[in-house]
């Protein structure tokens, strides 16, 4: 019996009548979450409208075969397939030919790391089951058939084998397993059950075990996803075929490479892409820590944008008063510094919880790894090292690890440092036992060689401290460390909010020199906030003190409903109905109930506590979203004209700054959206027709016009923002200077932006402040009537909004 799903069938053929135009770098694009609710039918009709705005491209999401239902598809089950529930190939061709026909092209994302875990439906995972090792699929995943007694590890059952045996079922060839199917192994249907079960190439267990006993590699600690070894030649061909052809057909114009860490080797990957897709323009899910660059080697347009996204969110954040929000939250929830108190103490601790628990499979494997080579190995100075030692050393240097994690064209001596390996040292009680710690460092700069099992070690090594750092950063200590919510995002650094205006033109100017075409975002399907709801969070780095007051105000007020289950917990609530504004009681509930899950201070996914839960919840409504949250509706009120000065000059610095823009479904216009779910709901667009270039102001609002004047100056003006532009800072010259963000590209548009305007107000507003221009007549992007030329009047630029875009009029496109 095979997976229950349909037999592969033959792809349409590509229009004869239709010849591929050339690829072409995009001036900016526009991301769509597909969906079964939102499939290439609704796209479509979508694309009048997002021509209208002057993107040049579609983003779409994974568009292969996933598992039946998925809202994002990125647990792909059939990389031959395009998902016949968002309208299978022939839907994605129409949605391509339309979108053609109104000058857009599309970027796809791709998924080369993992694949679903889920064999009814993973027909190359299913032969595996069925044939074991020896199947020619088994090359595809990344599986360690040497532990667990050369059986697959299966965490799926609801308790240990010996208390579900009742719920196990043979139905012909297929063992069953309430919603689960697998393959039986060749003459083995009519054993008795547990001789059955120790029969086959895998074990189905407890999904407990999946902690310490997994013997397959996972996409972080989620078990459901399990690692493609696509540094294979053959697997790479065959997981990537169909894009390919996609792309060489003219349906598909570039790609998204989601998590590239993940890989054995992402370099070699992204050179196989490369040279296979023809160069087209493809740009990596890489999120850099603060200082780290993309290795320069990679063959790739640049990142999809979360640098950028730090840089753009720092610029609005006070930096003195960024400091002043830490005391106050510090003061509010009296977290421990390595709960919450200090961001690198919190970040500490959370490595090496992880490392205890979700990995802890995964850093077993390496030590087995480790103490192979160092038991076999010719050079004496290896051997006599205990595996316990091996792994102490292993878990001291990865939970140093500054970056995701090292590269082979990258000094791997920069990332894994002397520094940390005197850190590490220090904790063996016994010195000489210490010396574990130089040979596992030793082992990962290559030191002691280049043979299979080497190279091994390395890459696990590497794929070991991306999914360390993802987890613990990311999915812990952003959850933990919480003065403000805003600067818990991706790629982002809690511990140091703001960035200053020179950091923020050296960061474009090295984008535009090194990396002019990478992707920029302020918003994705992963942003645990919108822009928008940040933008708004980050004016209370403007007013730390005010905030403190209303705080105390409106927690005394909620205690009459009783107390908060935490101060951490109600701190992050009271700020996230805050930047979320008019306040929602479910979204903010399940926003919050994720919000202590991937904590794990008090509850976690796999541990909850139903009793801390439901003290969150009814917080969360007699609180925030109660009568005690009007005082925080007040205040955000008083502060909404701030508010509006961040949102506008974050999408416009955005918009026109280095790097090809992508917008995120519906953030044209004032978008607030908290973490998924909710920032995946299915999008809404005007009906075909509406929308049109001509809507202004006052139609659909300010942040809608701002966006559709700086496409459409892209569009106009392709030369000024690509490859060969420039990027000059503009600085201000008066008493607030300071306030005003400005920067040239190519000397035909100049943006300005107010930083920090609640200071600004605070201050006497701009009081003669100019902004030098360059040369040449400069007409008003949003109202062309108005020019300015030489020195402008900031408060003449800001008359209307408090941001400005500038076309140079007497001049032509280059």
């Amino acid at each position: 019996m095979t997976p229950e799903r349909p037999d592969p069938v033959p792809s349409p053929a590509s229009p004869a009548s239709a010849t591929p135009p050339p690829a072409r770098v995009p001036s900016a694009t526009y991301r769509l979450q597909l969906q079964p609710d939102f499939p290439f039918g609704a796209a479509a009709a979508a694309v009048p409208y997002l021509a209208s705005l002057g993107v040049s491209h579609l983003h779409l999401s994974p568009v292969l075969e996933a598992v039946p239902g998925s809202p994002h598809g990125y647990d792909v089950v059939d990389h031959a397939r395009v998902r016949a529930e968002l309208g299978g190939e022939e839907g994605l061709r129409a949605l391509s030919r339309t979108a053609r026909e109104h000058g857009l092209g599309l970027v796809v994302d791709i998924v080369p790391n993992h694949m679903a875990m889920s064999p009814r439906h993973n027909r190359a995972l299913w032969e595996v089951l069925r044939e074991g090792p020896e199947s020619p699929y088994a090359r595809w995943f990344d599986i360690d058939w040497r532990a667990q007694g050369g059986r697959l590890l299966l965490p799926v059952l609801g308790g240990p084998v010996g208390e579900v045996l009742g719920d196990l079922r043979v139905d012909g060839d297929v063992l069953r397993y309430h919603e689960h199917a697998f393959p039986l192994r060749e003459g083995t249907a009519d054993l008795p059950l547990p001789r059955l079960l120790d029969a086959q190439w895998y074990r189905p267990v407890w999904w407990r075990l999946a902690r310490t006993e997994l013997n397959y590699r996972r996409f972080f600690s989620i078990s459901e996803l399990i690692g493609v070894r696509v540094e294979d030649p053959e697997v790479f061909e065959a997981t990537h075929a169909t894009i390919l052809r996609l792309l060489r057909e003219g349906v598909v114009d570039g790609l998204r490479v989601d998590h590239p860490d993940g890989l054995a080797d992402p370099e070699g990957y992204l050179e196989r892409l490369h040279e296979a897709s023809g160069g087209r323009w493809t740009v990596v899910e890489k999120i850099l820590a603060d200082g780290e660059r993309l290795p320069a080697a990679w063959p790739v347009a640049g990142t999809t944008g979360y640098d950028a996204l730090r840089h753009v969110d720092g610029l609005f954040a006070d930096p003195a008063g960024s400091g002043q929000l830490l005391d106050a939250y510090r003061r509010f929830s009296g977290p421990e510094a390595d709960r919450g108190g200090d961001w690198a103490a919190t970040v500490r601790r959370a490595a090496y919880e992880v490392l205890a628990h979700e990995l802890a499979t995964e850093l077993d494997r390496l030590t087995r790894v480790a103490h192979r080579l160092c038991a076999a190995a010719p050079d004496l100075a290896l051997r006599d090292r205990a595996p316990w030692a091996l792994r102490t050393a292993l878990r001291e240097l990865l939970v140093r690890m500054e970056v995701y994690r090292p590269y082979t064209s990258v000094d791997a001596a920069a990332v894994v440092t002397e520094e940390a390996a005197a850190e590490a040292r220090r904790v063996f009680a016994v010195p000489e036992e210490a010396g574990a710690v130089d040979v596992v460092r030793d082992l990962v700069l290559g030191r002691y060689g280049d043979g299979p099992e080497h190279v091994e070690f390395r890459t696990r090594f590497a794929q070991t401290a991306s999914a360390l750092r993802a987890k613990s950063v990311e999915d812990t200590a952003f959850y933990r460390y919480l003065p403000l919510l805003s600067a818990t995002e991706v790629g982002g650094d809690p511990g140091r909010p703001a960035v200053s205006a020179e950091e923020f033109h050296a960061y474009c100017a090295r984008v535009q020199r090194d990396w002019p075409a990478t992707g920029t975002v302020v918003s994705t399907h992963d942003t645990k906030r919108s822009a928008d709801v940040r933008a708004a969070l980050a004016v209370l780095t403007q007013c730390p003190a005010r905030w403190a007051d209303v705080l105390a105000q409106a927690a005394e007020l909620a205690r009459t409903g009783g107390e908060p289950p935490d101060g951490q917990v109600a701190w992050a609530a009271w700020q996230t109905v805050f930047g979320l504004g008019p306040a929602d009681e479910e979204r903010v509930r399940e926003a919050l109930l994720k919000h202590v899950r991937e904590a794990g201070l008090h509850t976690s996914w796999t541990e909850q506590d139903p009793a801390y839960e439901e003290a969150v919840a009814r917080f969360v409504a007699s609180g925030p979203c109660g009568a005690p949250g009007e005082r925080i509706a007040a205040l955000r009120k008083a502060l909404e004209p701030h508010v509006r000065a961040n949102v506008l000059g974050a999408a416009l610095v955005h918009l026109t700054m280095p790097g090809v823009p992508d917008l995120y479904q519906g953030t044209e216009h004032e978008y607030r959206a908290l973490v998924d779910p909710d920032n995946r709901r299915p999008a809404d667009f005007p009906s075909a027709g509406a929308g049109g270039a001509g809507v202004g102001i006052g139609e659909r609002g300010e942040k809608a016009a701002v966006t559709r004047a700086a496409l459409a100056l892209r569009a106009r003006r392709p030369g000024t923002f690509g490859d060969a532009a420039t990027y000059e800072p503009l600085p201000a010259e008066g008493p607030a200077a300071a306030h005003c963000v400005a920067f040239a590209r190519s000397g035909r548009a100049v943006t300005a932006v107010t930083r920090l305007s609640l200071r600004l107000s605070e201050a006497g507003g701009w009081r003669g402040t100019t902004l030098p221009l360059p040369p040449g007549r400069w007409a008003d992007a949003l109202a062309p009537e108005r020019e300015f030329a030489g020195h402008a009047r900031v408060a003449d630029l800001f008359a209307d909004m408090p941001v400005a875009l500038l076309e140079r009029v007497d001049t032509p496109e280059a």
